[in-house]
């Protein structure tokens, strides 16, 4: 088993690790993984030892630290709730029973350590009829706020606070209220929120015109915005706080790879995940920083790995205990995998390539590439042994030369928060935030000071305690002098980034990514409004499936401690 970092071991131990009543932890964290790999190969075949045979692959590939399930499977497996799957979107019908059903039903959810993605573009706006009662709707950011104050009282199996997605189309007749609800800090506290722009509305801002606003109840036009009053709008409220953010509806629709079953109306709360109502997804990430050999990356061990956790997140669907039926038919209908990366900002530094040169976003889509085109091999091998997915007929798959897979989608790049962590390993896909810092994580202060670098100041001779302090106390190395320029370029880090960048490094993901990619654009305080506005029309231009940008001390805090950013 791989070393575990003593933050690895910190967050295992508040957060992964199984307690007794009294609140002690009694698990090791290779029992941890044990447990894991034992629980979601018990779906295996018992004979010829193939489910032995494959609970030791699972098992060495875990402990290698070479891939990490989502939390909840982490936390869940092998235990009685036995919840494995990360993501999940929920309908919210446009009546008073749909809104508490689904309600409930996401209080379920967040208990067993889901997070919940809504579209509440189906409710009536505010003022209009209920003719039921003869009084008028309260509007979907009202019944959000309700959401809101439900998930806060809700821990996510005793080890996260609820995360929920809340979405909103740009022609519902409420969204000048839904963009502005986050200005102030202590409303939806637990929810991201993100505006679901159309392709209409990108034209209608492209030659400063207006687009209509639609009552979903009736599908009549209430009156019509001018695009630009809504979009900067959009921009200013991103500019202060960092939401909304925006996703991209109808290019994930056109992605959509079974049409015949139902379109996305939302994403899970991180925005990687588009799903159906009612849909789950199950993800999983490789540590690419694993998977470098003497400056060169190691294609033929990632290959194999790959497939292995393919084959693992195929097997969690069924390992998986759903909190809903209907979640478990979607689920199993489509099985549905996200395969994605973390280590990105690591195994470029150890290719020595700077995260923002040409050469790193070519790597980028030639990496994500092999990711998704071994991933789709091993999906077509699982289906030659178990068959397709069961809403095969009618998919994009369902074509002469399209591939027999097991799975309607294979890859995702998700955040990767703790996991990286535990992995000892940068987030995702996101370049180095700071090279030394300290974070909170569930009350527990974590100091992260970037092992790759200390290595490579100790090799080119510019190590000191002194360099430490003041890379600790600034976080970056750009005002710190007599450190070699090679050095400086090497180790930028997000806010020395520009963001059409980090929006480029986004797309490249994007290109072979069967789903979405989790990625923030971060922006230096002193980012103006044209910044922002700048970043969404980029990532428009360049293919993304949505944008997040995020101002430092936009929201006047941070769980980051370093001074001097700007």
């Amino acid at each position: 088993m791989s070393e575990l970092s003593e933050n690895a071991l910190k967050v295992l131990q508040a957060r992964y690790l199984i307690k007794n009543e009294a609140g002690n932890v009694v698990e090791t964290p290779e029992e941890m993984f044990r447990r894991i790999a034992r629980s979601v190969a018990a779906v295996e075949d018992e004979s010829g030892g193939v489910r032995n045979l494959w609970e030791e692959r699972f098992h060495e590939l875990l402990t290698g630290l070479r891939f990490l399930p989502n939390s909840p499977t982490l936390m869940n497996a092998g235990k009685p709730s036995g919840q494995l799957a990360a993501c999940f979107v929920l309908p919210v019908e446009d009546s008073m029973q749909g809104i508490f059903e689904s309600l409930k039903n996401a209080a379920l959810i967040l208990q067993s350590g889901g997070g919940t993605g809504f579209s509440f573009s189906r409710l009536r706006p505010r003022a209009d009829i209920v003719r039921s009662t003869g009084g008028i709707a309260s509007g979907p950011v009202s019944f959000m706020k309700i959401y809101n104050t439900a998930t806060d009282v809700i821990k996510q199996g005793g080890a996260r606070r609820g995360a929920n997605m809340g979405i909103l189309r740009v022609d519902h007749p409420d969204i000048l209220e839904f963009i502005r609800v986050k200005r102030n800090a202590a409303e939806l506290a637990n929810f991201n929120i993100s505006v679901a722009i159309t392709d209409s509305f990108m034209e209608a801002l492209r030659t400063d015109g207006s687009f209509p606003l639609v009552n979903p109840r009736t599908g009549q036009i209430t009156w019509s915005l001018r695009a630009r009053e809504v979009f900067d709008e959009l921009v200013d409220c991103a500019w202060k706080t960092g939401d909304p953010g925006v996703i991209f509806i109808d290019r994930i629709n056109r992605a959509n790879p079974t049409p015949l079953v139902g379109n996305f109306e939302s994403t899970n709360p991180c925005g990687e995940q588009p799903l159906l109502p009612f849909e789950a997804c199950v993800l999983g990430s490789l540590n690419l920083s694993r998977h470098v050999r003497e400056k060169k990356i190691d294609y033929d061990s990632l290959g194999r790995d790959i497939k292995t956790a393919v084959r693992f997140l195929d097997d969690t669907i069924d390992a998986n205990i759903y909190p809903l039926p209907a979640i478990e038919a979607m689920h199993k209908g489509n099985r549905k995998i996200g395969l994605g990366v973390m280590g990105w900002a690591d195994l470029l530094i150890l290719l020595g390539i700077p995260y923002n040169d040409k050469r790193a976003f070519a790597l980028a889509r030639e990496v994500m590439r092999f990711v998704r085109d071994r991933a789709r091999d091993a999906s077509v091998e699982l289906a030659q042994e178990r068959g397709v997915f069961p809403n095969f007929a009618g998919s994009i798959y369902d074509a002469p030369d399209m591939p027999k897979v097991r799975n309607a989608t294979c890859t995702t790049i998700a955040p990767t928060g703790t996991l990286a962590t535990i992995a000892d390993c940068s987030s995702g896909i996101e370049p180095l935030f700071a090279l030394a810092y300290k974070r909170l994580v569930l009350d527990t202060e974590l100091t992260e000071i970037n092992r790759h670098f200390v290595e490579f100041a100790r090799k080119e001779g510019f190590y000191s305690k002194e360099l430490m302090r003041e890379v600790m106390k600034r976080g970056s190395l750009r005002a710190i002098k007599g450190v070699p320029s090679s050095a400086k370029r090497l180790f930028r880090t997000a806010l020395d980034i520009p963001p059409e960048d980090h929006i480029e490094m986004q797309a490249a993901f994007q290109e072979y990514t069967d789903n979405a990619v989790s990625k923030t654009i971060n922006l230096p305080h002193r980012a103006t409004r044209e910044d922002v506005a700048k970043a969404y029309l980029l990532a428009w231009d360049k293919g993304c499936k949505g944008v997040t940008v995020f101002r430092y001390g936009a929201r006047g805090g941070t769980l980051v401690k370093f001074s001097d950013v700007d």
